[in-house]
């Protein structure tokens, strides 16, 4: 078997394929190809009347790429306290992302409540493409507006196409569809001849900016 390196994941990812473990203990990992994709159109972002007044009250301080390990470890322990038997970040797969992160293709979305980091999400940014891999929260909608503030950064630089993996009931109520394999990779084939700017939106923006994003059409 090929050893999986942080460039053989870049290209996976322009395949439409990812990779999983098993579980947090496996040594190794193994690639996904869905047959049914999850996306969130990014004009099709649902921003609900509690969300967005959440955004407003900023009960969150909002930071961007500070600290990779703690949001993917907070994913990992997240994924045991919902209930799942197993999560599927291993050692390797930390430090994979970690490599990525350093090299620019993995980005974080952390909230922060005095000097603690209680939510946040990270994903892999290729061309005007955005793959979502995990999120978490420790506290009540954190990671509602961390994905939010995912959407409003990608709409503000130019992406077009928001993958979410697959689709869960939290997905659904921001507006996350399913669609196939083939419509996801013409998607994903269009996404990356873009050349989206994930910094586009500066990192200290406001509420309003935020708002402004998410409810502007392209």
């Amino acid at each position: 078997m090929k050893k999986i390196t942080a460039d053989l994941i870049i290209n996976a990812y322009a395949q439409g394929i990812f990779p999983m473990a098993e579980k947090a203990t496996s040594l190794d990992v193994y690639w996904v190809d869905p047959e049914k994709r999850g996306i969130i159109p990014l004009n099709g972002f649902h921003l609900s009347r509690k969300l967005a007044q959440k955004i407003r009250q900023k009960p969150f301080d909002i930071r961007i790429d500070t600290s990779f390990i703690k949001v993917i470890e907070g994913c990992a322990a997240s994924m045991a306290a919902q209930g799942r038997k197993e999560t599927w970040i291993n050692d390797q797969i930390i430090s994979l992302y970690a490599q990525l992160f350093d090299q620019g293709y993995v980005h974080t979305i952390e909230c922060w409540h005095e000097d603690n980091l209680v939510g946040g999400l990270y994903g892999v940014s290729l061309g005007g493409a955005f793959c979502g891999e995990s999120m978490f929260y420790t506290v009540t909608d954190a990671s509602k507006v961390a994905l939010a503030c995912l959407v409003a950064r990608l709409k503000a630089g130019g992406y077009c196409l928001l993958d979410t993996q697959f689709i869960t009931p939290h997905l659904s109520q921001f507006g996350a569809i399913e669609i196939s394999r083939h419509d996801y990779k013409m998607r994903l084939a269009k996404a990356l001849e873009v050349e989206g700017d994930f910094y586009s939106l500066p990192v200290n923006s406001g509420p309003e900016v935020i708002l402004q994003s998410l409810t502007q059409t392209s």
